[in-house]
């Protein structure tokens, strides 16, 4: 059995891919805060809406997919119910292994997961760290879950505020940049439809050449840009208003303000 606490955005989209993947309704347990919100889950999805508690005390497995402000509160309400055995997976950004293990006592096997919103698409990257007494076959089990909606990679968990920043936002830094350039089409003259088309497609293609390709970005991108050409007018404007530089410094703002909501 395995149970989501909290069903948020992120709590929601790992529950549809479990059920794509092949797990039943039955052997799934969501929470929620609301009323009208667990019984949206239970009739658009017909898993069984429980308390915290009892999610704790029923299910094999846990997810933990709460905000990271609400994850002490949550700890203490479940620490009573918690058998030995049960594996808690962590899924809020900032919330280290440690601070799970220390509110809910014995050696609990913890492993800490970030994922993204494209596990609704099952194409998510979720990165997974084990905890202090989380062993191989804790990871296993964390894999198996996660596999079917998407790539997961191993990474130590002082890499994990990183991997926030990189890949657990990065999608709507994807977001931003296709609506940066549809406006861009708009602006030469494009339909908004037709500028929304070509560059998705322009995106998808890219990311598929970048990924089976195994070749460096760089080269995948010197490839397109020619001497003198269009491209390269276009990348010196970039570089000119410090659009590199721009995404470095936003992304490790999103590594910070991810400790700052650890930290309550």
């Amino acid at each position: 059995m395995i149970a989501i606490l909290g069903t948020g955005k992120m709590g929601e989209a790992l529950l549809s891919g479990l059920l794509r993947a092949g797990f039943k309704p039955g052997d799934v347990l969501a929470t929620a805060r609301r009323t009208e919100r667990a019984k949206d889950l239970e009739e658009r999805y017909g898993v069984r809406t429980v308390s915290n508690a009892e999610a704790a005390k029923s299910a094999d497995t846990i997810i933990l997919a709460v905000k990271p402000q609400d994850m002490a509160s949550l700890l203490g309400e479940i620490a009573p119910h918690v058998p030995a055995d049960l594996l808690v997976i962590s899924a809020a950004a900032g919330i280290t292994t440690s601070f799970v293990e220390s509110r809910l006592g014995a050696d609990i096997p913890v492993v800490r997961v970030m994922s993204n919103t494209p596990v609704l698409v099952d194409e998510a990257m979720s990165v997974i760290s084990a905890g202090a007494h989380a062993s191989e076959e804790h990871l296993k089990r964390t894999e198996d879950l996660l596999r079917p909606v998407g790539k997961v990679l191993r990474i130590p968990e002082s890499q994990q505020d990183a991997a926030t920043a990189l890949s657990g936002s990065g999608p709507a830094y994807f977001f931003y940049l296709v609506e940066a350039m549809v406006d861009a089409g708009i602006l030469l003259g494009m339909p908004r439809a037709a500028a929304l088309d070509m560059v998705t497609q322009s995106i998808v293609g890219a990311a598929i050449m970048l990924r089976d390709s195994g070749e460096h970005p760089v080269i995948l991108r010197e490839a397109v840009t020619s001497p003198g050409g269009t491209t390269i007018a276009a990348i010196a404007e970039l570089e000119r208003h410090s659009v590199r530089a721009a995404f470095l410094a936003a992304i490790e703002a999103a590594r910070n303000r991810g400790r700052e909501l650890a930290e309550g």
